[in-house]
């Protein structure tokens, strides 16, 4: 095993722990965090012209995006749900637009959107993050 293969079996061991132990509303996080981190990486994919990673990584950042957005409980969430149902498909129609004409103004704001609703995210206060065994106002992933 060559040194960039241990390491890419480490980072993956090291992302599989940090998914099983982390909480529903962490695991939110997370989403929101990759979904950023893949968004930026295209930019910069887009900038060399490397077409096909550049497309790879913002149907990876589409991908998490439909997940968050799947995971809405409307039911319990109401209106900050509802909006947020609808910024979700709104970034999801930015990012076909930013791949489909390589426009990386497009992905700047749909990182700008993203980043806030993270950091919206982050400030829920530690007690109203487990509703009905839930993370968060009627707004985490559904339970498996």
């Amino acid at each position: 095993m060559n040194a960039l293969s241990a390491l890419k079996t480490y980072r993956e061991v090291g992302v599989q722990s940090a998914i099983q132990d982390a909480s529903p509303h962490q695991l939110v996080q997370m989403l929101m965090s990759g979904a950023i981190d893949r968004m930026t990486a295209a930019i910069g994919h887009m900038q060399r012209g490397e077409i096909a990673d550049k497309g790879r990584l913002i149907g990876a950042a589409v991908a998490i995006v439909e997940t968050l957005r799947g995971g809405l409980n409307r039911d319990v969430g109401g209106e900050l749900a509802a909006n947020l149902d609808s910024l979700y498909d709104y970034m999801a129609r930015r990012l076909f637009t930013a791949n489909l004409r390589n426009d990386s103004a497009a992905l700047v704001e749909v990182i700008s959107l993203m980043k806030q609703i993270r950091e919206a995210w982050e400030a829920i206060p530690q007690p109203q993050r487990q509703v009905d065994g839930r993370s968060g106002p009627g707004l985490a992933l559904p339970r498996s």
